[in-house]
């Protein structure tokens, strides 16, 4: 299983990116996708995550209406658009497969490399 991200970079507060991240050697339809994030010296913390089925996604309350994820079944990918970016939101993303959305260990099935955002004001 191999999950890797790119458009992670450098931004001003403000400002957009979004995230991609593609996936092999499994079943992508199979499994709840989405993004988790980590800044040294905190949890691993969710931040978005879309179902199998495709349906409404899930959001931290700190993104909600400024980030949206996606997933393309046929591309095996996900993505990630933020906007609206401040200094919080900066951090190393990591797209995750999920047996459904939710944080907890047990439902995380792969994790990706990670791809770091900076957020600069």
């Amino acid at each position: 299983v191999q999950l890797v991200e790119s458009g992670g970079g450098s931004v001003q507060a403000g400002g957009s990116l979004t995230l991609s991240c593609t996936a092999s050697g499994l079943t992508f339809a199979d499994f709840a996708v989405g993004f988790f994030r980590h800044v040294p010296g905190k949890a691993r913390e969710g931040v978005a995550c879309i179902s199998a089925s495709g349906g409404p996604a899930t959001y931290d309350p700190s993104v909600r209406g400024r980030f949206f994820v996606s997933r393309d079944n046929a591309k095996n990918a996900l993505y990630l658009q933020m906007n609206s970016l401040n200094r919080q939101d900066a951090g190393t993303y990591y797209c995750a497969m999920l047996t459904q959305c939710n944080w907890l260990p047990a439902y995380v099935e792969h994790l990706g490399q990670g791809t770091q955002v900076t957020v600069s004001s």
